[in-house]
């Protein structure tokens, strides 16, 4: 074969293996399959359920349906606050339907057995409504992103947000599980840090109904700040105890990590009021948080809390990464989200660093007094904005196996 076959032959040849790169969409089963796993039925499910699932769907949306030119179908699934109940049907998800990711989990225990398997079977996780500051520590994985809060930031941005001199002294009360105690020696050591005093701490059972004896610890101990490091029905319980005995009328700040709008509602602005708390969203934040906030009430008759807003945030990145990188390949897809800025309209260029945390502000939010709220929503103001770079956890501190 003469030199000019050859170069003919090689052109060919490279021009026939480069075409189908550019040419189509790498999509296994030609379609990108997200599941919203959460609890639907008990505790957690007015924060995260039915509602993370529409906010899924608006992200879909407003994507027109499709990534990187493929239907994206969406699937709901209530892990009934078990970890057994989620593995089996995130393993019959992956091996029947081909799922490429997941997304909320709204557990920790849930979104550490996820992030495992997700591993195992190269998928994808998005953690959003859990708390675990693991998830990006020693338990970080390649195929996973903690999107919104951890017990590390929370713990760390109240603190400084609060602290001042007529915030000094604080007294935690402390849900008693692996949660809890780690905010506790957070939210201590930030305190000690930066000048301020644990006048005391106490630990309070899980699904504790009566805080009277450790609301009298917290009255005795001299506390500028009762901080309620608790979640759920243990949060709503003690904060309606804590106004019956007369906690804020004497001047004592109520700080609560694990907060929404949908708890201050539960529980009444009457008793709720000038509790503070952190959220990556609120709906009367400005112009582009209420035109989402009027999309989500149209579907839940509500207001969205600021995990399922974030639910949207993480979904949409997700559809964006793949029409980016043309495949729903999970490492690829991964590659792609660290690599573009996230920007919607509770995120202004956050950014998924390499251990799976996303960096980006939060808002400090006080509930309103009675007299204050204008409308049924109305419920907290915005005190100011928390850069991420001061409370999420630094990336060589958190036992990450990924950094080097």
């Amino acid at each position: 074969m003469n030199q000019f076959k050859k170069r003919l032959l090689g052109a060919i040849a490279v021009l026939a293996c480069a075409a189908p790169l550019g040419a189509k969409a790498e999509i296994s089963d030609n379609v990108v399959r997200i599941v919203v796993m959460n609890d639907q039925s008990s505790a957690y499910s007015d924060t995260s359920g039915k509602g993370s699932v529409v906010a899924a769907q608006l992200a879909i949306d407003d994507h027109n349906g499709k990534a990187a030119g493929k239907p994206v179908e969406l699937v709901s699934v209530d892990h009934q606050l078990k970890v057994d109940v989620a593995l089996a049907h995130a393993r019959k998800l992956i091996d029947q339907d081909k799922v490429d990711v997941f997304v909320d989990m709204a557990n920790s225990a849930v979104s550490l057995a996820i992030q495992k398997l997700v591993q195992d079977t190269n998928r994808v996780a998005l953690h959003v409504g859990s708390a675990h500051a693991d998830l990006y520590g020693k338990a970080c994985s390649p195929n996973g992103a903690l999107w919104l809060y951890d017990s590390y930031s929370l713990a760390k941005g109240l603190a400084k947000a609060l602290l001042d001199d007529t915030h000094k002294n604080w007294f935690l009360l402390t849900a008693d599980y692996a949660f809890g105690h780690a905010m506790q020696d957070d939210m201590t050591r930030t305190l000690k840090q930066n000048g301020g005093n644990v006048v005391g701490a106490v630990r309070a059972p899980l699904a504790t109904n009566d805080y009277s004896s450790f609301l009298m610890q917290a009255m005795g101990a001299d506390a500028q700040v009762l901080a309620l490091l608790n979640a759920g029905a243990d949060t709503t319980n003690s904060i309606k105890q804590a106004a019956e005995f007369g906690v804020t009328r004497k001047g004592v700040k109520l700080a609560v990590p694990i907060f929404t709008i949908i708890n201050a509602k539960g529980i009444g602005s009457e008793l709720a009021q000038g509790a503070v708390f952190l959220a990556g969203y609120y709906w009367d934040a400005d112009d582009a948080s209420r035109a989402f906030a009027k999309r989500f009430e149209a579907k839940m008759g509500r207001p969205p809390a600021h995990t399922q807003a974030a639910v949207y945030s993480a979904v949409s990145h997700y559809l964006k990464a793949i029409d980016a990188g043309n495949t729903d390949e999970a490492k690829a897809v991964m590659a792609k989200m660290r690599e573009l800025p996230i920007n919607d309209f509770m995120t202004k260029n956050g950014k998924l660093r390499e251990d799976g945390r996303v960096i980006r502000d939060m808002l400090l939010l006080e509930v309103k007094a009675p007299a204050d709220v204008k409308s049924e929503w109305d419920l907290a103001k915005v005190v100011r904005s928390i850069p991420g770079d001061e409370m999420i956890r630094p990336v060589n501190e958190g036992g990450c196996p990924l950094i080097k």
